[in-house]
Formats: structure tokens, C-alpha cells, sequence
């Protein structure tokens, strides 16, 4: 398949800086996502269920503004349903895993999301994932096994599970938005947002929940994660599928951070080790990315 014509051009220099800009910014934001939950102290299912709504709401004025847009249709209309499944999934299991397992060990365990990416868009986009992003998924794999040791040891192994497969509808996720990267965002996150609500209302106490508790679920459903989510789906134009999600490893040395500073909880040393490999790896990768491209600028365009 021709990327051209579905997503920008990532080799040039500007166009991965600003890829690279969006990525990094929405990782940021959603790195607050653990302290979150933990400052909420309530179950992941009415932890769901806020968000969804809450997403879904935000989106509302957004879409508003684009109401004179063309409806989608067609491979379009499936490609939103197909997005705010995957990110529906991914959300869920992700809040889940928050309560079976440590933070920080759930956090660096979605590091495993580049490798799916790169699988998926290797597959059904034909997209040639270059070597270094290869090596770079490898060394990252490298530093979930190191993390996952300790996990084990000290029980956690179901919250690890619903971590991975988090992992994986986020490289499918994102692999969606490379191959069409018209679709709206806001119309993804407000179905996404539904269908979290519909599927945790069943399971949830909604209105049984102390007063103190909704602050910080407005906080994540109404600002935290629609900002995020559609900064790094916007990211999606500029990057391949694999690149975006090796972003969200910048998340596994926040998110143990805020976590540690606010209630005390120190990762384990495997935790430490693990992500120290993965942000250098992450480092090294995205320099290595824009020196290259930056070379193609000045092949292609010499003076």
C-alpha cells in the first residue's frame, strides 16, 4: 500500500519533529493516568465507566464545530468503529490493570505496544518497519521481560495479562490511524467514550462514590485523556504506527514518578532497570530518526 496518499511523508526532518512534538506531548499528559486512578481510590470499573462518560461528553463542543463536516462512510465509518474498539479495550484493561498490579510495572509492560504496531502495519499496510525501530522494539521487549521477573515474583500476573493486551489494541490502534489518518478524532474518542460507559456500567456503583472522587475523575475524563488521546492520534500523520507507540515508553519513567512522589510507592529495582533500558533505548532511537531524516533533507534538497 502507498502511504503517501493516506498519511504525511515521516522521513523528512520537519515532519518527524513534528510528529515527535505531538507524541511526546500526549505521552506526557497521559502519564498522569496511574495517579489518577490511584488518587480516584475507587474500582477500575467505576473508574471506567466516569471516564467513558466524561470522554465522550468532551467531545461534544468538538464535534459540534464539525458538524458541517461530510459524514464518514463506508471503509471510514468502520475505520471509527474499528479505532474506538481498540482504544474502548485498551482503556479498560489498562484501568483494570491498575488494580491487580503496580503502576509502574503496568505502565512499562505497554512497552510491548510498538512491537504489535509494527506487526500490524508490517501486515495489512505493508509498511517496511526500518531496522533501527526493529532493534529499538527489541531492546524495549528486553526491558518488559526485566520488569515482568519482579512482577512475577511478587505475584501481579493477572494485572501483567490485561497490561499486555492493552499493549496490544494500542498497536493496532494506532495502525489503524496510519492507514487513514482522515478520521476525525473527536468522533473516535466520543464512540470510544460510549461504548467504556456502556460496557462498566453493568459492573459499577456510579453514584455510590464519596464526593472527593469525582473531582479527579472530571480531571481524567474531561481534560487528561480526551488531550492526550488526540494528540497522539494526531502524531499518527507524521509517524509510523510502531514510532508512535515507542512513544508511550516515555510514560514508564513519568508515571512511576508521580505515583512515588505522591504516595510513597518506590517500583522495584527490576522496574528501575527495566525502564532505564527503555528510555535510553526510546533516546537513542528518536535522535538516530531525525539525524537520518535530516540527511535525506539535504540528499534531496541540496544547495
Amino acid at each position: 500500500m502507498d502511504l503517501e496518499s493516506t498519511a504525511m511523508n515521516p522521513s523528512t526532518a520537519q515532519y518527524r519533529l513534528r510528529g515527535t512534538l505531538l507524541v511526546a506531548t500526549g505521552v506526557f499528559i497521559i502519564s498522569f493516568d496511574a495517579l489518577l486512578v490511584r488518587l480516584a481510590a475507587v474500582d477500575g470499573w467505576n473508574v471506567s465507566f466516569w471516564r467513558g462518560l466524561f470522554m465522550a461528553l468532551s467531545m461534544l463542543p468538538l464535534l459540534w464545530r464539525q458538524r458541517s463536516r461530510t459524514k464518514p462512510t463506508g471503509n471510514s465509518y468502520s475505520g471509527l468503529w474499528l479505532a474506538a474498539t481498540l482504544m474502548t479495550s485498551s482503556t479498560l484493561c489498562l484501568v483494570l490493570a491498575f488494580t491487580l498490579t503496580k503502576a509502574a510495572n503496568a505502565v512499562v509492560i505497554l512497552s510491548a505496544s510498538p512491537l504489535f504496531a509494527a506487526i500490524f502495519s508490517s501486515f495489512f499496510l505493508k509498511e517496511i518497519c526500518a531496522l533501527k525501530t526493529w532493534l529499538a522494539i527489541l531492546s524495549c521487549i528486553g526491558g518488559v521481560v526485566w520488569v515482568m521477573a519482579g512482577s512475577l515474583a511478587g505475584g501481579g500476573l493477572q494485572g501483567d495479562i490485561l497490561a499486555a493486551v492493552s499493549a496490544l489494541c494500542i498497536g493496532g490502534y494506532f495502525t489503524v490511524y496510519r492507514h487513514n489518518p482522515s478520521l476525525s478524532p473527536p468522533s473516535v474518542i466520543l464512540r470510544s467514550g460510549a461504548l467504556l460507559a456502556l460496557f462498566s456500567c453493568f459492573l459499577a456503583t456510579p453514584f455510590a462514590l464519596p464526593l472527593s472522587t469525582y473531582g479527579w475523575l472530571m480531571l481524567a475524563g474531561l481534560i487528561q485523556m480526551p488531550a492526550a488521546s488526540l494528540l497522539m492520534a494526531a502524531s499518527a500523520r507524521y509517524l509510523p504506527a510502531a514510532e508512535v507507540s515507542l512513544f508511550l515508553l516515555l510514560e514508564t519513567v513519568l508515571a512511576p514518578v508521580w505515583v512515588w512522589w505522591i504516595f510513597g510507592e518506590l517500583p522495584p529495582e527490576t522496574t528501575l532497570l527495566g525502564g532505564g533500558l527503555i528510555l535510553g533505548t526510546l533516546i537513542l532511537h528518536t535522535v538516530t530518526g531525525l539525524k537520518l531524516a535530516k540527511r535525506r533533507d539535504r540528499t534531496d534538497n541540496p544547495e
